[in-house]
């Protein structure tokens, strides 16, 4: 009894069909590299102050009225308070200078109530700036971006079974259509609740688009060509997406146009619906063989090779066994239940270390957009480290030290002068380096850890709770923050005391 791959030797590795199959799909993985971190730029922060309406102050005044804070040891005017109008307003007529005839710490400040002012230097807008989310509103940064995070979560844990059900392909175009759809109608969003529902529905696509393309090619690939597309191809059409988003955000400094540049050319995967063939051998595992033999007829004509009478005549597709296995077999067995917890910590440190490093650097350099490239281009260094470390390397020790090697690198970032960006730049993209290749070598290690029976189960669970740390990671990133600020603080105010 043959199984598939013996019954489809005669098509070769690497004709022109399989050539088609792994350049598409690796194609329509692109999209994920750059709508996974677009939200670095729609939703970066930029310098701004209250806004002053135009009244008549005097020109004194008008460089006074906004109060004078320290933030990260440098004055800057302040983002949320502004002396109070009407009294600014009233000593500026009666010709009051600040600071001389005037003490400006004793005058009774306001919110912003008037709205802000953004500075325009780097972006002409963002999110941050269209719905106002600062100061009182900044906590909807970074949930925005775990709405997003909750979406891709649910998405992969439905996308499974629907492709199961229905097929690779119906669920891999179907996810890539809720990409580019979603993505396109939240240009229109006029408010910021609107904006996140279009983005959770956009995130419903993300990873189930890279999970669906890259079973479909694994599935209908063979041999060292199924290997390599696996391990190598798809994960490098997601950094080569990822390397994009930077040089159009580069160019459309606009959060509208960039939503648009990343969604509407997504429309050029419309034909692919009819290059790109459903899986042989989910088909077959369905007992639909006539289609499935079409499949391979056509590819046969494509690469001009001349196909038997019968494919798949006794030909053996392993089906799922019958008994269903949960998550809580996973915990009955003492070793396994080990190996899961163990695997569950791992992947959740991984997950949150990457997504961490992915969403900081708007932040670690004057230019944000060259740090997202260079941060892009590590990924492609790491997959195929990733890739060598599979094939020449333990496991466990591999793990280990790339977690170690990550760790080390950001603790050594602390030690790093405010005045040597460029050191703290490079440290950290070492430590992406090293979560980049941790977080890839993790699917692969994971499955070969648990039996059979136990392995889907196995992978769904760790996935799902690596996942959780994408989703506190934007909460992470702004406590962080907030930390930084209160001590620079606690700081200042005990100079004061000291003097």
């Amino acid at each position: 009894m043959k199984d598939y791959a013996d019954a489809i030797s005669f098509l070769g590795e690497w004709g022109c069909f399989q050539q088609t199959v792994f350049f598409l799909l690796c194609a329509s993985i692109m999209p994920n590299g750059f709508g996974a971190f677009n939200l670095v730029f729609l939703t970066d922060t930029p310098s701004h102050h209250c806004l002053v309406p135009g009244i008549n102050l005097t020109e004194d005044w008008l460089k006074s009225i906004i109060p004078i804070t320290v933030v990260n040891g440098r004055e800057e005017l302040s983002r949320c308070r502004r002396y109070r109008l009407d009294l600014v307003k009233n000593l500026s007529a009666q010709g009051y200078i600040p600071g001389r005839d005037v003490n400006l710490t004793d005058l009774e400040e306001e919110s912003c109530v008037d709205g802000w002012s953004y500075s325009k230097d780097i972006y002409q807008s963002t999110i941050v700036t269209e719905f106002d989310l600062v100061c009182g509103e900044q906590w909807k940064v970074p949930f925005t971006s775990t709405v997003f995070f909750v979406g891709v979560l649910c998405g992969s844990f439905f996308s499974g079974p629907l492709a199961d059900r229905y097929g690779r392909k119906p669920v891999l175009f179907a996810t890539l259509a809720a990409q580019t759809v979603f993505t396109f109608v939240a240009v229109f969003s006029t408010s910021w609740i609107m904006f996140l529902i279009f983005l959770f529905f956009n995130g419903l696509g993300q990873i189930s688009n890279f999970v669906s393309a890259l079973v479909l090619g694994a599935e209908i690939l063979t041999g060292n060509i199924r290997i390599l597309y696996s391990s190598l191809g798809t994960c490098l059409a997601f950094a080569l997406g990822y390397m994009i988003l930077p040089l159009c955000a580069y160019f459309l400094r606009d959060w509208k146009s960039l939503l648009l540049a990343l969604s509407v050319p997504c429309l050029v995967y419309i034909p692919l619906w009819w290059i790109l063939p459903e899986s042989p051998r989910w088909l077959l595992s369905k007992g639909r063989n006539e289609e499935a033999e079409a499949v391979v007829r056509k590819a046969a004509e494509w690469n001009k090779v001349q196909a038997p009478a019968v494919v798949f005549e006794d030909c053996y597709i392993p089906n799922s066994p019958k008994e269903n296995y949960s998550a809580l077999d996973l915990l009955r067995e003492s070793s396994i239940r080990t190996t899961t917890v163990v695997l569950c910590l791992v992947a959740f440190t991984l997950t949150t270390g990457y997504y961490s490093l992915n969403f900081n650097t708007a932040q670690l350099h004057a230019d944000p957009f060259l740090s997202c490239f260079i941060s892009a281009v590590v990924e492609i260094p790491g997959y195929v480290s990733s890739w060598i470390s599979l094939r020449c390397f333990p496991r466990r020790p591999s793990v280990i030290g790339l977690l170690i090697c990550g760790a080390a690198f950001l603790f050594l970032i602390q030690l790093v002068p405010e005045h040597l960006s460029s050191l703290a730049l490079t440290l950290e993209m070492i430590s992406k380096y090293a979560f980049t290749t941790g977080f890839s070598l993790m699917f692969a290690y994971t499955t070969e850890l648990y039996p059979t029976v136990l392995r889907n189960t196995a992978t769904g669970t760790t996935n799902t709770v690596g996942r959780l740390g994408s989703c506190i990671t934007p909460f992470l990133l702004s406590l962080t923050g907030a930390f930084i600020q209160s001590d620079l603080h606690l700081r200042e105010q005990h100079k004061q005391e000291i003097t």
